[in-house]
C-alpha cells in the first residue's frame, strides 16, 4: 500500500492546531474533562443499559439490552464540541442553537439535553435522578422511545440528520433575520460528500451581517463513513485548506486524540471562531456597511468512536470504521466483551461526575441556564412566531367575466405578495432557484431585492435587482434554497419557495423528510407549531411546449400524495382569484405542506373574487355558469383540476353543448386535490354522498387533470361509480410542441375530451357519429397546422367561453368552418393523430 503521508491523514499523534493557546485553567480543565465523561457515559449508557445505570453492581447480561440499536461514531466529537461552546455562551451570553448534521447522532445531542435539565423538563419521567437515568437509557432506540437521530423528541433540534446533506442550508435559513443567533453546526465528514451539504458552503455569500446572524461549522473529520474512509479525511492540509478558502471561509484546525491538549486547542479555536464573528458583526452594524467576510469554519479531526478501546481482538475499534454502529456488538454471548464493555464504562469514572443520578453541582455550573441553553432555545421551538400580516387579498382580485376574460395569474399575484413582503420585512421570505422573474413575480422586488453579499458589476444596475439586504432569495440550487427555507419555517418564520414544476424533483426527499419531520412533531405534546412550507409550482407541464419534453414532469404531486393526511395540502387554483385566494390561505397556515399549483402565463379567467372565495373554501364544485341544463341530472359530468386543463375542458364543454344541445352535461371543477379521496382517509375528503352529490355515482365522467391520469384513479379508487370516471391528463407525451397539439399529445385537448363524452353516453349510441367524425377532422387539422406553421391558430389559442363552434348541415361555420381548408387529404397524418387520442 503507497505511503502518501499517513500521518497527515491521522487522528492520532501530537495535537495540532491551527490557533495556539491554553485559555483554560487547570480547574476548568478539571471540570470540562469531567463533564464530556459525563456526556460520553450517557451515550455509551444509552447504546447498552436498561439496568443498573450508575454500575453500582458489577455489569451482567440481565442489563444489557435485549436488541442493541444505536450509532458510537460521532459522539464524542459532537459531545466535546457542544461541551465547549457551552463556555462561551455563558462567557459572551451568546444566543445559540446547536445543528448536528452527522447521521445518527442522537446520543451526544439527547445526552447534552438531559445533562442541561431540558430533556427533564419536557419529559419529567427522565428527570436527573437514578431512575430517570434508567428511563433515559431504556427509551433510546428502543420502540415507543426516542430514535437514533436528531428528532422531533429531541428538545433543541431542528434538524434531524436522518437524511444527509442538509445541515448547513437548515442553519443559514435559521439565522437569516435572526441577527443575534449563532448555529453551532456539526458536519459529517460522510455528509461533506453528498451534494446538497457541497453547495451550501457558498450560503455566506448570502448572510448579510448587519442583519442576519451567524453559522459556525464544525466539519467533523473522523475519518470514516459506514465501511469506506471519507474523502476529505484523505486529501492533504493544504488541499483541505484551500477547499475551504475557495469556498470563501477562514478554516481553523483542531486535530489530534489527546484529551487533555485538545480541550485546550478546542477552546482556544472556539473562541477565536466567537471573537471573529463578533467582530465583523460589530463592524457591518457600527458603519452600518454589510460585507461578506472570510466567516470562521473549524475543522476537527479526531478519531472515529473517540475514547472506545482502540484494539478489540486484534482488530482497531477507535479511529476506524468498526466504530460507526454498535462498537461491542455480541456483550450479551461474551463473558470478555462484556467486561471490556464494564472497563470502558468506568473509564468515565461515573462515580465522580454524578450523584444519586443527577450531575454533581459543580459541573451543572458549566451549562447555560433557561432559554441560554442550545436545548432550550425557543428558536428551535415554533421561534420567536408572529402571526403573518395579509392585506386583504380581495383588493387585488381580477374583474371578470367568466371564460372570456384573461390575464396573467401569477403576475397579479406578485403585487399582493410584493405587499405581504412590505408588511413583513423581517418575518417572510420568498426563495427560488433563479426563477423568480421567469415566474412572472418581479414585482416582490418592489418590496425587496434578492439578497447578494458577494460581487458586483457595473451592470447589475441594469435590472440585476441585487442588493446586500432583501426580501428575495436566489441560488440556482433547489436543495439549498429548499433549505434555507425550512431553516426558515422551522424557526419560526414565514416563507414561499417558487419552482419550476418539472425540477422540483430535485427534492423530492427533502420535502419528504420535512414531511415526516413534521408529522412526527404532532405526536410530540411540548412541540409549537410552525408556519407552513408553501411550494408554488409553475411553468407547468402544459405550457413547457417550448422547452420540450425533458422539462414536462408534473408528477411531484404523486410524491405529496404518499405524505402522511395530517401534513400534506396540494391546490390546483383555475384563475387567478382562486390563485389569490388559496396563497393567502396557505401562508396563513401551520404545520403543513403545501404545494400551489399555477402556470405563469396569460389564461382564460372563470370566477369573479366572491366567487373564487366560496369556490376555494369548499375545494370543488359545480360551475352552473358552464353546465348544460343544470337543474337536469346529467348525461354526463366534465371535471377537471388545474388551469390549462379547466379551459380545454370547458371548450370540450362548449363544443358539447353547441352541436348537441339536447345533452345535458354538468361542469365540476376542483381546487383541493384531496377532496377527491374519501373523509376516511384524508380530513378535507368528501364523504361518498357529497361526492356523488357532484360527480353522480353511475353517470360517465370525464376529467381533465393537470397531472399524471392515474393518480385521479389512486384518490378515487374507492368512490362508489369510480369505474365511470375517465381520466385524461399527461401521459409522457412531449416534445417542442404547441400548447393545443401538447395537449393533442396526451389526449387532454378538447377534441379528444368531448369525442371521449360522446363514446361513454349510452344514449347517444351512433347519434353523434358525424359530431365525433368532424371533431376528429378538425383535431388532424389543428395539429397539422402546429407542424406547419411552429404555432397554434388563433381560433384555438384566444378562444373564449360564448364563441360559436356549432355544426350545421353536416358543414362547420365559425372557426369549424375556418379548418376545412386546413383538412388533410386521405391518410395524412391522419392514423397517427387518431391512435394517439386513443
Amino acid at each position: 500500500m503507497p505511503d502518501n503521508g499517513s500521518a497527515e491523514f491521522s487522528a492520532y499523534g501530537a495535537t495540532r492546531s491551527t490557533v495556539k493557546g491554553e485559555p483554560l485553567s487547570p480547574e476548568e480543565l478539571r471540570k470540562t474533562d469531567a463533564y464530556l465523561r459525563a456526556s460520553l457515559y450517557l451515550c455509551l449508557g444509552m447504546l447498552y443499559l436498561r439496568e443498573n445505570p450508575l454500575l453500582e453492581e458489577p455489569l451482567k447480561v440481565a442489563h444489557i439490552k435485549s436488541r442493541l440499536l444505536g450509532h458510537w461514531g460521532s459522539d464524542a466529537g459532537q459531545s466535546f464540541t457542544y461541551t465547549h461552546f457551552n463556555r462561551l455562551i455563558k462567557k459572551y451570553d451568546l444566543n445559540a442553537i446547536f445543528i448536528s448534521g452527522p447521521g445518527h447522532g442522537a446520543p451526544a445531542g439527547i445526552s447534552q439535553a438531559w445533562l442541561e435539565g431540558t430533556y427533564g423538563e419536557v419529559y419529567p419521567s427522565m428527570k436527573q435522578d437514578r431512575e430517570g437515568m434508567k428511563k433515559l437509557f431504556g427509551h433510546f432506540s428502543f420502540p415507543g422511545g426516542a430514535g437514533s437521530h436528531m428528532t422531533p423528541e429531541v428538545p433543541g433540534s431542528i434538524h434531524e440528520g436522518g437524511e444527509l446533506g442538509y445541515s448547513i442550508s437548515h442553519a443559514f435559513g435559521a439565522v437569516f433575520d435572526h441577527p443575534d443567533i449563532i448555529a453551532l453546526t456539526m458536519v459529517g465528514d460522510g455528509e461533506s460528500e453528498t451534494g446538497p451539504l457541497a453547495t451550501s458552503w457558498h450560503s455566506t455569500k448570502f448572510l448579510n451581517p448587519i442583519t442576519d446572524g451567524a453559522v459556525l461549522p464544525v466539519l467533523h473529520l473522523n475519518g470514516y463513513k459506514i465501511n469506506n474512509p471519507t474523502v476529505l479525511a484523505r486529501v492533504t492540509h493544504e488541499e483541505l485548506e484551500a477547499l475551504f478558502v475557495g469556498y470563501g471561509w477562514t478554516p481553523y484546525f483542531v486535530e489530534g486524540s489527546d484529551l487533555t491538549s485538545m480541550h485546550q486547542a478546542m477552546a482556544a479555536t472556539l473562541e477565536k471562531a466567537v471573537n471573529d464573528i463578533r467582530g465583523y458583526q460589530k463592524q457591518a452594524r457600527e458603519s452600518g456597511k454589510a460585507f461578506r467576510p472570510r466567516w470562521p469554519m473549524i475543522v476537527l479531526r479526531s478519531p472515529k468512536g473517540w475514547t472506545a478501546p482502540r484494539d478489540v481482538n486484534g482488530h482497531y475499534l477507535e479511529g476506524y470504521w468498526r466504530a460507526h454502529q454498535i462498537p461491542l456488538t455480541d456483550v450479551a454471548s461474551n463473558p470478555e466483551h462484556l467486561s471490556l464493555l464494564e472497563k470502558w464504562m468506568r473509564s468515565y469514572r461515573p462515580e465522580e461526575v454524578f450523584k444519586d443520578g443527577a450531575l454533581v453541582d459543580e459541573l451543572k455550573e458549566l451549562a447555560p441556564t433557561g432559554n441560554s441553553r442550545m436545548s432550550a432555545n425557543p428558536i428551535t421551538n415554533g421561534g420567536r412566531k408572529t402571526a403573518l400580516r395579509r392585506p386583504d387579498f380581495t383588493q387585488y382580485g381580477l374583474e371578470v367575466q367568466p371564460g372570456k376574460s384573461k390575464a396573467g395569474s401569477m403576475a397579479n399575484m406578485a403585487k399582493w405578495l410584493r405587499d405581504v413582503l412590505i408588511e413583513n420585512p423581517k418575518t417572510m421570505r420568498v426563495f427560488g432557484p433563479d426563477e423568480t422573474e421567469s415566474n412572472k413575480l418581479s414585482e416582490i422586488y418592489k418590496a425587496g431585492k434578492k439578497v447578494w453579499v458577494n460581487g458586483y458589476l457595473p451592470e447589475d444596475e441594469d435590472g440585476g435587482n441585487l442588493a446586500l439586504e432583501g426580501r428575495v432569495m436566489e441560488m440556482l440550487s433547489e436543495h439549498t434554497v429548499e433549505g434555507w427555507l425550512e431553516g426558515y419555517v422551522l424557526s419560526g418564520r414565514h416563507g414561499l419557495l417558487n419552482s419550476y414544476e418539472p425540477f422540483i424533483h430535485i427534492i423530492d426527499s427533502m420535502v419528504n423528510q420535512h414531511c415526516k419531520w413534521l408529522e412526527k412533531c404532532l405526536e410530540v405534546e411540548w412541540r409549537q407549531k410552525v408556519p407552513s412550507l408553501n411550494i408554488l409550482l409553475t411553468a407547468t407541464v402544459w405550457r413547457q411546449d417550448h422547452n420540450g419534453f425533458t422539462h414536462q414532469d408534473p408528477g411531484f404531486l404523486d410524491v405529496v400524495t404518499n405524505k402522511s393526511p395530517e401534513v400534506v395540502r396540494i391546490y390546483l387554483p383555475p384563475d387567478g382569484n382562486s390563485l389569490l385566494s388559496v396563497m393567502d390561505h396557505c401562508l396563513n397556515s401551520e404545520n403543513y405542506v403545501n404545494v400551489i399549483v399555477a402556470d405563469k402565463q396569460e389564461h382564460l379567467q372563470f370566477m369573479d373574487m366572491e366567487t373564487a372565495v366560496a369556490h376555494c373554501t369548499k375545494g370543488v364544485g359545480i360551475w352552473e355558469w358552464a353546465c348544460a341544463q343544470p337543474e337536469e341530472e346529467p348525461d354526463v359530468v366534465m371535471a377537471s383540476c388545474g388551469d390549462v386543463v379547466t379551459a380545454e375542458a370547458l371548450a370540450a364543454t362548449a363544443l358539447l353543448k353547441e352541436h348537441l344541445p339536447d345533452l345535458k352535461i354538468r361542469f365540476v371543477n376542483v381546487v383541493d386535490l384531496f377532496k377527491l379521496i374519501s373523509n376516511d382517509d384524508h380530513p378535507h375528503g368528501l364523504t361518498d354522498s357529497a361526492f356523488n352529490a357532484l360527480f353522480t355515482a353511475d353517470k360517465p365522467v370525464i376529467f381533465n387533470f393537470h397531472s399524471y391520469p392515474w393518480l385521479i384513479h389512486r384518490l378515487t379508487y374507492r368512490r362508489p361509480g369510480s369505474h365511470n370516471i375517465h381520466v385524461r391528463g399527461y401521459k409522457e407525451k412531449g416534445n417542442i410542441d404547441t400548447p393545443l397539439e401538447l395537449a393533442i399529445r396526451n389526449g387532454a385537448d378538447r377534441f379528444s375530451l368531448a369525442i371521449a363524452a360522446i363514446d361513454r353516453i349510452p344514449k347517444l349510441q351512433n347519434k353523434a357519429s358525424i359530431t365525433r367524425e368532424k371533431l376528429l377532422n378538425a383535431q388532424i387539422a389543428a395539429k397539422n397546422a402546429a407542424f406547419k406553421d411552429g404555432i397554434d391558430l388563433p381560433i384555438f389559442s384566444e378562444w373564449t367561453w360564448g364563441q360559436s363552434q356549432k355544426l350545421e348541415g353536416g358543414k362547420s361555420t365559425s372557426f369549424m368552418e375556418k379548418l376545412s381548408n386546413l383538412r388533410p387529404s386521405a391518410g395524412e397524418k391522419a392514423g397517427a393523430v387518431i391512435g394517439e387520442t386513443e
